[in-house]
């Protein structure tokens, strides 16, 4: 179920939301095998996100971001974990900003990426200490994705960590695009929202490249064929 319009916004202005900001998260547990919810619904253990989990389990009161739909599933977990979480949905801003499918000329425009990093990365300085990328930025071109990249490495606190998913074939000329749920700390409710065509795919070698200004890159790679990427910050 969506998370409702005006929670959400007061998720993102950090209002009062945060719930049990002396929590302590919780270990992560042994992996559980993946089960199916349905058609196009799957649950899997999360290597990326138990290593994401761990290197803030001992932590409470931090301020993550999550560039996928609100969802109240997500918003609890993490709130229930002590911690603030920020949401955007960064492909209908996307698609709002540079037409359907985030159109790639458009994405060429210095103007239009001005517009698009005020509408959906506008935080000052340092003021993450962990995101939640998902598989976003698969769908933007070099200039824009470079754009996003640097933003990132702005308002991401120094020694802080993100969480990105790329597909690991990288000579598709579609993708599934998914929504991920969080369920435990090693375990995600994936979605599939159908295909759609990536502005591009990478390999290691490409990822590496693309954070090469971030202090290191960690891969691991799902059965979904998705490479689960932890970036230190």
């Amino acid at each position: 179920m969506d998370f409702p319009a005006a929670l959400k916004n007061l998720f993102r202005s950090g209002g009062n939301g945060s719930a049990g900001n002396g929590a302590v998260p919780a270990k992560p547990g042994r992996s559980a095998p993946a089960t199916r919810g349905g058609p196009d619904v799957v649950t899997r253990p999360s290597r990326g996100l138990e290593e994401f989990f761990t290197y803030i389990r001992d932590q409470a009161g931090l301020t993550l971001l999550d560039l996928g739909p609100a969802t109240q599933q997500n918003v609890s977990f993490i709130t229930n974990l002590g911690h603030r979480l920020y949401s955007e949905d960064f492909l209908r801003i996307l698609r709002e900003s540079f037409g359907q499918e985030g159109a790639a000329e458009e994405q060429l425009n210095a103007g239009r990426i001005d517009y698009f990093l005020r509408q959906s990365l506008d935080y000052p300085e340092g003021h993450f200490d962990g995101v939640l990328v998902w598989d976003v930025l698969e769908y933007l071109t070099p200039a824009l994705l470079a754009a996003v990249v640097e933003r990132l490495h702005t308002i991401v606190r120094p020694r802080s960590y993100m969480l990105a998913f790329f597909h690991s074939d990288d000579k598709l000329d579609e993708v599934p695009q998914y929504t991920f749920r969080i369920q435990e700390i090693n375990q995600l409710q994936v979605a599939s929202q159908g295909a759609r065509r990536p502005a591009q795919l990478f390999n290691n070698r490409s990822l590496e490249k693309l954070f090469g200004r971030y202090e290191s890159v960690k891969f691991f790679l799902t059965r979904e064929r998705l490479r689960e990427v932890i970036v230190k910050v």
